[in-house]
């Protein structure tokens, strides 16, 4: 097995061989296949965030989301399979098998679907649902392995790969954590990219650091050009890449990490650690609210990795004199991350919201509202079906009533769930269902841990609390609480809330301030 505590040994420079190196090409009119779209990616002033965090000197993102699978790790995975393709070591018909953390492996797919081979990705269970699904929107088969599993285990992603290399006839490990093509590419392209738009002019260059590939290739040839350069490394907490070993003392109590594509349990033979000059650790929080904050006031559609990239590059341009120069690379977009930290549930979940943002929205909210509630809505009963009902019957009631959906309870009159007219009908067009079935058979159930999570609102719920919950539901459920013994409770629904019921109180409401100040200025 490859030693994965070595130091670097990837060098890079054009006269060291047996590495090939290639000129930098422009980006031709019309591309031969989408393969042709990785690279010459822009070079972005991050103008509002500067100014809003007091910098003087000049902030840019090379934006590598631009890329045509979408990462800066495009540019290694087309380069490493081209390489072995050259040196004849894949042909028609072999399968490509890669460890990753999703990136490569979407780049490798990208390039595998396009050429025609097999491609085997090994990836651990932390990664988005959204790289999986593209890998295998891409064709490639997928293996998940444990996030825990340290990279030497058995069940890791990296050795999982080992063992279906040795059972899988004409296959191959292109080892991103290995291949010297991993930062000649970068070194070709992405650093001289940067330096013609820099006019080899920067000052500082800050960059995460994963398989190593990107920073080792990018600060060796702009060391080469722009000596002065301050090479700056940036490592999640719990990662044990940065230098001293003192830096990641945290990291055996904060082992797991959330932020993809960057940090590592070992040190990857394609990182050169000795090139950087600082290193910045940095934790979950901090990374997912910077990368929200690039969305927001820059328009950038990054992801996770790049929100630590330009923490971390703020932080060290305060050292800088004002006129300075300062370069990040923000690895990917925010395609890959959805569920994750553009989602405020998950960013609730695992306690990465600033507190202090979502009370003054929560403040906005409520100011919208002027303290309105939900009993200010005047709403109608709510129409309900037993449990035991018959379906056709709650689907004639519905129709009868305009609804669609429905509130369930028990012959006690407890909630129970609710029953929807879309998944009646998609039951019994698939045969699911008999004309007999009761309503039991149909209904979402919110005690069961279904898609259909239960949130407790009532009269006296201010209105303002629900803006977010009409974002990702239709309806509402008003309930009034039952007491079943000294210890439990239960639900008695007693009103049905929509998006519409608040917009219409909205409306009618602005409505008569606005009679009542035409009438005041009348008079």
């Amino acid at each position: 097995m490859t030693d994965h505590d070595m130091a670097c040994t990837c060098d890079v420079a054009p006269g060291n061989q047996p590495h090939r190196h290639r000129e930098l090409q422009p980006e031709p009119p019309i591309l031969s296949s989408i393969l042709d779209h990785i690279g010459n990616t822009p070079l972005v002033r991050l103008s509002r965030l500067a100014r809003s965090e007091g910098l003087q000197c000049e902030l840019l993102a090379k934006c590598e989301y631009f890329n045509a699978g979408g990462s800066v790790k495009d540019r290694i995975a087309h380069r490493i399979l081209e390489e072995a393709e050259a040196d004849g070591r894949i042909r028609p018909g072999f399968t490509i098998i890669e460890a990753t953390s999703g990136n490569t492996g979407i780049g490798l797919a990208l390039a595998c679907a396009v050429k025609g081979y097999k491609c085997i990705i090994t990836l651990p269970e932390k990664m988005s649902q959204e790289k999986v699904d593209i890998l295998r929107a891409l064709g490639a088969q997928i293996i998940r392995t444990p996030t825990e599993a340290a990279w030497d285990s058995p069940q890791s992603h990296i050795s999982v790969a080992n063992r279906l290399h040795k059972e899988i006839p004409d296959s191959i490990i292109l080892g991103q954590y290995t291949s010297p093509y991993n930062p000649v590419a970068h070194y070709d392209t992405t650093a001289e990219e940067i330096l013609r738009a820099c006019g080899n002019q920067l000052d500082m260059l800050v960059l995460g650091a994963g398989t190593g590939g990107t920073l080792t290739g990018i600060a060796r040839r702009i060391k080469e050009r722009c000596p002065e350069c301050i090479i700056v490394g940036v490592d999640p907490v719990g990662s044990i890449l940065a230098q001293p070993d003192a830096l990641n003392s945290a990291s055996t109590a904060a082992s797991m990490y959330y932020v993809e594509g960057i940090g590592y349990d070992f040190i990857p033979e394609t990182l050169d650690r000795s090139i950087v000059d600082h290193w910045i650790k940095i934790s979950d929080k901090p990374s997912f609210a910077m990368a929200r904050r690039l969305i927001r006031e820059e328009g950038i559609l990054c992801g996770g990795s790049s929100g630590s990239a330009v923490y971390a590059a703020i932080e060290a341009a305060r050292r800088l004199e004002p006129g300075k120069r300062v370069v990040t690379v923000l690895p990917d977009s925010v395609r890959n991350y959805m569920t994750r930290f553009l989602n405020d549930d998950w960013m609730d979940k695992h306690d990465f919201l600033d507190r202090d943002e979502e009370m003054r929205k929560q403040n906005e909210r409520d100011a919208m509202w002027t303290g309105a509630r939900v009993k200010d809505l005047n709403l109608k009963r709510a129409v309900v079906v037993e449990i035991n009902m018959p379906v056709m019957e709650a689907v004639e009631l519905m129709k009868a009533n305009g609804f669609d959906q429905l509130p369930v309870i028990t012959t006690r009159g407890i909630l129970r769930g609710i029953v929807t007219l879309g998944n009646v009908l998609s039951l019994t067009t698939t045969g699911r269902i008999t004309s007999g079935a009761k309503v039991r058979d149909v209904m979402f159930r919110f005690q069961t841990g279904s898609s259909k999570k239960f949130r407790e609102i009532t009269p006296e719920t201010p209105l303002g609390e629900l803006d977010h919950f009409f974002e990702n539901n239709i309806a509402g459920i008003v309930t009034e609480r039952l007491s079943i013994d000294e210890e439990r409770v239960a639900f008695t629904p007693v009103h049905v809330i929509t998006a519409v019921d608040m917009l219409s109180y909205l409306m009618s409401r602005n409505k008569d301030a606005a009679a009542a100040a035409a009438a005041s200025s009348s008079s």
